[in-house]
């Protein structure tokens, strides 16, 4: 009997979806339909530029990223975890996140990849139009933080008002470079809802204020001299030392329409280099940052 890669892949997703402790079972089934398979043509769920030529071993230990994953977008998990793998960031933050795709993100990650993953989810509403699932059980929406580090002290908050759509704020407490630092990861107001954005900002910045060391990752859907982030720039530097809200700073954009959306904040700790990685499955650009934490 001829297997097909729907069938490998619907297997895949039965075995994360009744995870509970079977991690690697998932590894192994994904695996044995990779080798059962192959490739799939283009658009399909396997595809030949989602695989390496070699597995990655190690994250690189003071790298962090931020990633608006794009939703509704039609695109493959493969994929988006081939992308994360190429840079193997310690921490990643992700926006517009699904749970059941930041659950097969991971485990793709692991088991195509060799890179192991904890995660915390940031989620803001049970949405099926945004993740699916059975319309009495919606997936989960909003943020999650991807660590190679185990995290703590998890602490998932929702603005006041979110505007058009809920929005706020993922914190944990994890490793990064060696040392402990606090990471949040924010999804802010859409764009054109100024007024929204400006107390979320206010929210988050009370808390980043706390911390002697803090990394704030996200989608802020506003450009740098926008007057809400002006509490940010107060506490933080972008990665980026020639970005800040100063007419005469040069800010590389992160989005398909030429905005800088994206932002590593840094409260206490020194940037070493950053790249804004362009990409095709999302329409926000990769932005990851290597750091010195010490």
């Amino acid at each position: 009997m001829e297997t097909s890669v729907a069938t490998c892949v619907h297997t895949e997703e039965a075995a994360v979806l009744k995870r509970g402790g079977s991690r690697l079972l998932v590894c192994a089934v994904a695996l044995a339909c990779l080798a059962l398979v192959g490739p799939s043509a283009p658009g399909g769920a396997l595809s030949g530029r989602s695989l390496p030529v070699e597995a990655v071993k190690d994250v690189v230990p003071n790298r962090v990223m931020t990633w608006n994953l794009c939703n509704p977008c039609d695109v493959s998990n493969l994929d988006r975890a081939a992308e994360i793998a190429a840079h193997a960031p310690q921490v990643i933050g992700m926006q517009e996140a699904c749970a059941r795709d930041v659950d097969r993100i991971r485990d793709y990650l692991e088991a195509f990849h060799g890179l192991v993953y904890h995660v915390e989810y940031g989620t803001v509403l049970e949405n099926w139009g945004r993740c699916g699932g059975a319309p009495w059980n919606p997936g989960g929406f909003g943020q999650a933080i991807l660590s190679a580090a185990p995290m703590t002290d998890r602490v998932n908050t929702e603005y006041p008002d979110g505007g058009s759509e809920d929005r706020g704020y993922l914190a944990v407490t994890t490793e990064v470079g060696g040392r402990s630092v606090r990471v949040f990861n924010t999804h802010l107001a859409q764009r054109r809802q100024e007024e929204f954005r400006k107390d979320q900002v206010r929210v988050l910045a009370t808390e980043v204020a706390r911390q002697d060391r803090a990394i704030v990752l996200g989608d802020f859907n506003a450009v740098p001299d926008a007057p809400e982030l002006d509490p940010m720039w107060a506490l933080a530097t972008d990665t980026d030392p020639q970005c800040h809200p100063s007419p005469v700073g040069t800010c590389e954009p992160t989005t398909d329409w030429q905005s800088k959306f994206d932002y590593v904040f840094l409260r206490g700790i020194a940037p070493v280099e950053h790249r804004v990685v362009r990409t095709e499955h999302s329409d926000h650009d990769m932005l990851y940052s290597d750091l010195d934490v010490t």
